[in-house]
């Protein structure tokens, strides 16, 4: 007896070892998270309470906001730009997943692909397209008179860039609200001879009610948090989050800045609860007796999505193609001969080529360090059994940056990097701080992606590791990243599209040694070099869809060896 049993007895250290480890590992990511989240958002709130030498001075600050016109009706502006892009976005967006979903137009393929260019792109290249399309020296400039608009500059030409930049996110969302649908239900309504508006509104709307719901929520948050766009063609439309940066790098108000960013915070979390509280009331649309819907040609409805697919589809090449086109040109709009004078002036006269390079670096790193950590970490909360309290504080900084604005972040960065007091005072204004912020801010959708991927395997893989002594880190490497491989790399491509796109975060946090190429456009359009900018914005777009092939190739190579088991025997 005592020779079977000394193996396991044996063991035992190990097995605490490994323990510690586990829990030691999740403290470590709690710390971490608490560190590059938490603190820094409880500076605001501290900041926001002070004045500008640091004394207490209560609600104080907020009280003179209120009072000053000027900033109360930056509140009115921004709710009415998020408002009116979320209602120009999701019908439109909604318009072109029903056609890929549900009609049997050809080319579906090919529409969707070009509605989701926009994610490669940073947000201010819609804003430099209307510029040279609608601007003063636009070449449809009579369009915006035509349209009664007076000027594409302010809450017109805002609009319109958002609603570029924000389709592709509600695109995908409004596209898996649509995927599964009940061909039973169609079947009795067709029965009964009902008409097709009135399926559309007794089934279809209904069953899509979450995925719109949440679709308005994403494009109300980024349309009330973003920066880019409002610097390029806002005018004299003052939101939040220009206030922020006018109180902040203009008038080194930074306790008035802390206010702001507590208010632009409000409209972001409350979106959030509300998509939470959706999301919570959401029930299965898969059912055992489910039987999946097929549309059925129709050459009238088929035609009619096809056309409209098309007019989106020509709307987003215009837009993107037109900052690509602008970037050649000579000299606009008076020698359209093509050049590479803006490309030559953006990388070499100014110095912005370390611009780029450090973009490079940043999303490299942001793309290599966060999926290692995001994924981790994922692992940890759903798959260990140890410490549970951390799971859940872990869980809770997860989602948190969800509800925080880029601008809110990077202010927070600010208040806590930069103390004096701060150990980590050191790493202000370096490319490493800019690395965790942009990790940071882009954190939550890649966490879900890696839970979804690992809460898909059956937890018996590691009751039966452990049942036969195996160490959880050999599981690990051997069973659960080669499956969840797929996940892994969709991380590393969507930190890295982002790294090299993200300006709201950065803003505060750079330095003219680790200015990247993102907040050069916004520079450089300052400084009026419109080309410069917009051949910057293009770089921007073809490193993203390099990498993302790149992505591509890689998790095809790898594919090979370790996703064999999701192809069919035989």
């Amino acid at each position: 007896m005592s020779a079977v049993l000394s193996p396991g007895l044996s063991l035992r250290p190990a097995l605490r070892l490994e323990t510690w480890l586990a829990r030691g590992g999740l403290a470590a990511a709690a710390l971490a998270l608490f560190l590059t989240l938490g603190a820094p958002l409880l500076t605001i709130l501290v900041k926001s309470v002070q004045d500008k030498d640091g004394h207490w001075i209560g609600l104080t600050g907020f009280v003179q906001y209120f009072a000053t016109p000027s900033l109360l009706g930056s509140i009115t502006h921004s709710l009415t730009f998020a408002a009116l892009t979320t209602l120009v976005t999701i019908p439109l967006a909604f318009g072109l997943a029903y056609a890929i979903q549900r009609s049997c137009m050809p080319l579906r393929g090919l529409f969707r692909g070009i509605a989701l260019i926009p994610i490669l792109a940073p947000s201010l290249l819609s804003a430099l397209s209307l510029i040279y399309l609608f601007g003063n020296q636009g070449v449809l400039k009579s369009w915006v008179q035509f349209f009664g608009l007076g000027s594409i500059y302010g809450l017109p030409g805002m609009t319109l860039a958002m609603v570029f930049s924000a389709f592709p996110h509600a695109l995908m969302i409004l596209l898996s609200g649509l995927a599964l649908s009940d061909a039973r239900l169609y079947e009795a309504a067709d029965s009964m001879g009902t008409s097709a508006l009135r399926k559309f509104r007794t089934i279809t709307l209904p069953g899509a009610k979450y995925g719109i719901i949440s679709a308005s929520m994403v494009v109300f948050t980024m349309a009330v948090a973003e920066f880019g766009v409002v610097k390029i063609i806002g005018g004299n439309y003052n939101v939040l989050a220009t206030d922020i940066y006018i109180q902040v790098i203009g008038q080194q108000n930074f306790a008035q800045g802390a206010v702001i960013s507590l208010l632009l915070l409000i409209p972001a979390v409350f979106a959030f609860i509300v998509d939470w509280m959706v999301q919570r009331r959401q029930r299965a649309a898969l059912s055992a007796r489910f039987v999946l819907y097929v549309p059925k040609p129709d050459l009238v409805f088929d035609t009619a999505m096809f056309v409209f697919s098309t007019l989106i589809a020509v709307a987003m090449l215009a837009m993107m193609g037109m900052a690509i086109f602008a970037s050649f040109v000579k000299l606009w709009p008076y020698n359209l001969s093509m050049s590479l004078r803006h490309y030559l002036f953006a990388l070499e006269d100014t110095g912005l080529d370390v611009a780029y390079i450090n973009s490079l670096k940043m999303a490299c790193f942001s793309s290599l360090v966060g999926t290692l950590f995001i994924f981790a970490t994922a692992y940890g909360i759903e798959k260990l059994k140890q410490a549970e309290p951390l799971k859940l504080l872990i869980r809770f900084f997860a989602i948190l940056p969800m509800a925080v604005p880029g601008l809110v972040l990077g202010l927070g960065y600010i208040f806590f990097f930069n103390h004096p007091l701060n150990p980590a005072n050191g790493l202000y204004e370096t490319l490493t701080l800019m690395v965790i912020c942009t990790i940071v801010h882009f954190y939550s959708s890649a966490h879900l992606t890696a839970v979804t991927a690992l809460k898909a395997l059956d937890s018996e893989f590691e009751s039966v590791s452990a049942s036969l002594k195996v160490p959880f880190y050999k599981t690990f490497m051997r069973v659960t990243l080669p499956i969840c491989l797929p996940a892994v790399i969709d991380i590393a491509r969507y930190l890295f599209v982002n790294a090299m796109t993200t300006i709201s975060a950065l803003v505060f946090i750079y330095s003219p040694k680790t200015v990247v190429a993102s907040i050069a456009v916004v520079q450089m359009s300052e400084t009026g070099e419109v080309g410069a900018a917009a051949a910057m914005a293009t770089l921007i777009v073809v490193t993203s869809a390099l990498a993302c092939l790149g992505f591509w190739l890689l998790q095809w190579l790898l594919g090979r060896s370790t996703q064999r088991w999701r192809r069919p025997a035989g």
